[in-house]
């Protein structure tokens, strides 16, 4: 009996055009549009070829250190960081004032000086870049006879990219990880999927329910244990869900080309537990609340959608304003929780973040099917 209402369930599910809709088909169409909507923002804020002149006097082609520096911070390679213009002192202002160059280099008796109109990013790491093979060119004519070395170069380029864009302090670079504040959108479209499962659970139990249709009448005066076919159909939705969750990691991997890091293992176990907590959301508003089968998808969504917006969905600093003014709601919100232990993968050198929100997961499903069990065993219909 188990395993013919397990495939009953599972083929009933795939036929429901509405349920597959919101846990498939909803959460492909919005990591498209993230994607789609970020994309521009993602590549502007990794690090871009510059554009810089350099006066090409006699005080520059005697000052070997920056003459090897910067040709090999302008060579046709990953680590290239100028396009570099070699020109007169008249031609690097024309240049200046016709936007095309950020700003020139110009050796004055041995010492370096910058011009540019306007500060910014680019001026900073410019800036930035200069100071460095000035300081390491004097420390190197102090202690030996040798010149820059294009080891000593690359050091020069890898803490460039660690120049901040706001205030100009080191932090790390990851745009080549791909992991940015755009990342933090498909963290919490991950949550919503976990907990948009939750409509299949719902409607696993509408269906066991006696007030909720003819299948739920003859359920109840079947010679059958409630509790395995209730079992049965909570595991077909869950393992529904979890085939919509591997959609919508395919698609945006191999579609979208999206990088999770390097936990993946880690990113599949916080899915499949916070799929869990989706299945017992779900299970328990079925069970709890009593209306209609319309008026329950419309509360579970909504409260699926108001805990992703409180995760950061609609907005990456709400999660922060959260856990800043009311904290206990993020610690209760399952969202938050999906979402806050995807952050602690990057963020944190130590699990320990991690598996607190799964150990707070498992509580909170824990919690919500105690509730539903007893929710169910208090029911009673006076006639079927």
């Amino acid at each position: 009996m188990f395993f013919h209402n397990f495939k009953y369930t599972f083929k009933t599910l795939f036929k429901n055009k509405g349920l597959i809709f919101w846990t498939f088909a909803f959460p492909i169409i919005l990591a498209t549009l993230f994607n789609v909507a970020f994309l521009n923002i993602t590549d502007s804020e990794k690090l871009h070829v510059m554009d810089i002149a350099v006066v090409n006097n006699d005080d520059y082609n005697n000052s070997k250190t920056f003459k090897i520096a910067l040709k090999e911070l302008s060579k046709n390679n990953k680590n290239k960081l100028f396009n570099i213009s070699y020109v007169t002192k008249e031609e690097a202002d024309e240049l200046l004032d016709d936007n095309k160059i950020i700003g020139y280099l110009e050796i004055k008796d041995g010492k370096p000086y910058l011009t540019y109109f306007k500060n910014g990013i680019n001026q900073t790491i410019f800036k930035y870049v200069i100071e460095e093979i000035n300081e390491k060119s004097i420390i190197i004519n102090e202690t030996s006879n040798k010149d820059l070395s294009a080891i000593e170069v690359l050091k020069i380029y890898n803490e460039v990219e660690t120049i901040s864009s706001k205030n100009s302090k080191r932090i790390n670079n990851i745009s080549n990880k791909n992991l940015d504040y755009v990342m933090i959108e498909f963290y919490t479209l991950i949550a919503m999927t976990c907990l948009y499962g939750g409509i299949l659970g719902m409607y696993a139990i509408n269906q066991k329910l006696a007030n909720m249709g003819n299948i739920g009448k003859r359920v109840s005066i079947a010679p059958t244990k409630k509790s395995v076919v209730i079992i049965s159909s909570l595991l077909a939705s869950y393992l529904t869900q979890l085939i919509g969750l591997t959609l919508l990691y395919g698609y945006t991997v191999f579609v979208l080309k999206i990088n999770y890091g390097d936990n993946v293992g880690l990113i599949i176990l916080l899915s499949i537990v916070g799929s869990l907590v989706g299945l017992a959301l779900g299970t328990a508003v079925g069970s709890l609340i009593k209306t209609n089968e319309n008026a329950k998808i419309g509360i579970l969504i909504a409260i699926t959608m108001m805990g992703c917006f409180l995760s950061g969905m609609m907005g990456i600093t709400m999660k922060y304003v959260i856990d800043k003014n009311i904290p206990l709601l993020n610690k209760i919100n399952p969202a938050s929780m999906i979402t806050d232990g995807l952050y602690s993968l990057y963020y944190y050198d130590t699990l320990e973040r991690y598996w607190f929100n799964i150990i707070s997961l498992i509580i909170l499903a824990l919690v919500l099917v105690t509730a539903s069990i007893l929710g169910l065993r208090r029911q009673k219909y006076d006639n079927i």
